[in-house]
């Protein structure tokens, strides 16, 4: 495992975070024991900085961290989490919420604690309910140990709020498709400038840029590389490459995955991609946002739908079907998977969308996601879905014979 100092304190942080936001899943709840083994297998591994928030997994990631790290292993890392900016409504609300949270997670000390998903107006907001006060009087009396924001906005936002309070770190979403959006590229610049840390979320577009079968195009692009690597691999150096970087976060959730992304650590040092590699990467960057049809990172924050519609999911199929050229295994599966069978659940049918709008305003990426539910209807729900559906039931009831 490699490490970073955060610019300010000289904290040494591991390059790779453990991000709790996609834990393994196990009749629709968190699998407990395999979660807690993987982020105990990545600490002893040499990862020391883990990340969760109150709303991940409907509020069960926060418990299920502070169980992870009994028996010795809080001492080994730095702990995030962060204030639910959305539901503060007063400065009491702030120490209340703090409180509950190290309860939850069975500590005295928040190491490293974040305004959540600020933008403009919920900075603005919350400036005026007394945030900075909160924090300078969490840090005096040592509930939490460092001041930080994530952020999902617009730039000269980002830059307004990196100068309004003596901040240590930020997290910020960014990857190599995501170089001119929200932060960006110019954002992780101007925080670094000012020596402030920066952690890095959505290195891999929830997964889209580490599929271990990329799209041919890609697949073409990578191939052409002397030194080959996965696509997670091409994501994570990339990200690392960058000296301003201090911590990237993965949201792992297979033990395949932990062990890659600890394999990937091992080698991150900044700087160390050559000029061809990194023109790879612009192509494949490309290439990429030719085929892809929505911006969406699966992060769930527009759920729940009041109408039921799977959102991510639906995104994420109508993306696959784009990405791979293969639009019957496309439709197949997202009949299958919105369906709801799979977890004795109701459909959730992009055609369900009934343009509430609800959804547009929690949007991180501010995508216009009503428009494009009616595009994946359009596409992925045609005169043949019905019979795809017995199909993909018939299938599913042998597999539990």
């Amino acid at each position: 495992m490699l490490y970073r100092k955060m610019p300010k304190t000289g904290d040494v942080l591991s390059i790779l975070g453990f991000g709790c936001m996609r834990l393994p899943m196990q009749g629709g709840a968190i699998d407990e024991p395999r979660a807690v083994a993987q982020i105990r297998s990545a600490i002893d591994r040499g990862v020391n900085y883990v990340d969760t928030a109150w709303p991940y997994h409907g509020g069960e990631s926060e418990p299920l961290l502070g169980k992870a790290l009994r028996d010795g292993y809080r001492d080994e890392v730095r702990l995030a989490t962060k204030l639910p900016s959305w539901l503060i409504k007063s400065r009491e609300d702030m120490d209340r919420y703090l409180a509950e949270q190290l309860r939850r997670l069975g500590t005295d000390r928040i190491d490293y604690y974040l305004v959540h998903a600020l933008n403009g107006p919920i900075w603005d907001k919350l400036a005026g309910l007394g945030v900075m006060e909160f924090l300078d009087q969490a840090r005096r009396d040592g509930r939490i140990g460092n001041a930080g924001f994530s952020f999902h906005g617009l730039l000269p936002d980002f830059k307004r709020i990196i100068d309004a309070y003596p901040w240590v770190f930020c997290q910020i979403q960014y990857n190599y498709l995501d170089r001119e959006h929200q932060a960006g590229l110019e954002g992780l610049r101007y925080a670094a400038a000012r020596n402030i840390g920066v952690i890095i979320m959505e290195p891999l577009r929830g997964g889209s840029l580490a599929m271990p079968t990329p799209p041919p195009a890609v697949a073409a692009i990578w191939n052409e590389a002397p030194t080959r690597r996965s696509p997670a691999e091409w994501g994570l150096r990339w990200l690392w490459n960058h000296p301003e970087v201090t911590v990237v976060l993965s949201g792992m959730n297979d033990e395949a995955q932990v062990a890659e992304n600890l394999s990937i650590a091992d080698s991150g040092q900044s700087n160390s991609l050559s000029a061809e590699e990194l023109a790879l990467v612009d192509r494949a960057d490309r290439t990429y946002k030719k085929l892809m049809q929505v911006g969406c990172t699966g992060c769930g924050y527009c759920m729940p739908c009041p109408s039921g519609v799977m959102i991510p999911s639906c995104f994420e199929e109508f993306n696959k079907m784009h990405l791979f050229g293969n639009p019957e295994e496309a439709k197949f599966y997202y009949a299958m998977r919105l369906s709801g069978d799979l977890a004795d659940g109701a459909a959730g049918y992009a055609s369900q969308c009934v343009e509430c709008g609800e959804c547009m305003a929690k949007c991180p990426q501010q995508l216009r996601i009503p428009e494009f539910l009616a595009r994946v209807a359009e596409e992925m729900e045609d005169a043949h879905m019905a019979e795809r559906l017995a199909t993909a039931r018939k299938l599913f009831r042998k597999g539990l014979d």
